[in-house]
């Protein structure tokens, strides 16, 4: 049959990226506590495409997709990227990984344990031989104002702020670690399931440690910096105002690959 895909351009232009996007695809994620953990990705898939082709191969994408180990992992997206390479006859590769995480939590004082979902994503490219990955999540944390808890007799405004980190992996990088440095570096973390005596810990520990949107992207990006697994970072941190019509927001984007930036950062 006639293969009109390979055949010249009308325009011959080179395309950066082509492929297909939003896939549905079942995974297994690595899970520090219980080994593994199942959950549904949503998928991209991309490849360059040469000047003179007029389109790429949209089954091949799915036939390497079908072929992956369903373990999400550096392993596994390295494969995956140098099969779309190599179906596609292609330069450069990319893909992206979108799922829910599970981490179970426990309430501060009850033990009350209860489920958080986090929105993360893993994202991949291969080029000139060399792959890298991205590991992301999105966190949210308590923050509570020091201006508003300085100027005020009673009381000082709070509200949820969502931490998002990109970290790209040096070795096994895992998602509880970038959760852990999010929740650390707010007014508090979010819980699931609170009691009462849970309630009045959280409350209590957040207003004596008053954060604003820059100190919470600091926070983030020094522990980052810190961090034996991630060679470069972005932390963007949005925090949704309980007296403003609008959101504060704040990002530190270090995503070079060489320590002497993530220094910089810290001693800056």
């Amino acid at each position: 049959m006639r293969d009109v895909q390979s055949g010249p351009a009308d325009v011959a232009l080179r395309i950066d990226r082509v492929g297909v996007k939003n896939l549905s695809v079942p995974l297994t994620v690595r899970d520090r506590a219980r080994g593994r953990q199942q959950t549904v990705a949503r998928v991209d898939l991309s490849v360059d495409l040469p000047a003179e082709f007029k389109g790429t191969h949209m089954s091949r994408f799915l036939e390497a997709l079908r072929d992956m180990d369903k373990t999400l992992d550096t392993a596994s997206c390295k494969t995956l990227l140098l099969d779309l390479r190599d179906r596609l006859q292609a330069q450069s590769s990319h893909l992206c990984f979108l799922f829910t995480y599970f981490l179970e939590q426990c309430a501060p004082v009850t033990g009350s344990p209860a489920l958080m979902d986090y929105a993360c994503f893993l994202r991949g490219v291969l080029r000139g031989g060399e792959v890298e990955l991205v590991l992301g999540v999105e966190v949210p944390v308590m923050t509570v104002c020091p201006c508003s808890k300085a100027i005020s007799l009673e009381g000082a405004h709070s509200q949820r702020a969502m931490v998002r980190i990109e970290a790209v992996c040096s070795g096994m990088l895992w998602l509880e670690d970038l959760i852990a440095i999010a929740q650390e570096s707010g007014s508090s973390p979010v819980y699931a399931l609170l009691k009462r005596e849970d309630e009045k810990f959280v409350t209590e520990a957040a207003f004596a440690a008053p954060t604003f949107v820059e100190d919470v992207v600091r926070n983030a990006a020094s522990r980052l910096a810190s961090h034996p697994k991630v060679r470069g970072f972005k932390v963007e941190v949005e925090s949704f105002e309980s007296i403003h019509n609008h959101s504060a927001y704040a990002c530190i984007d270090h995503m070079g690959l060489d320590g002497s930036v993530m220094q910089a950062t810290v001693n800056s």
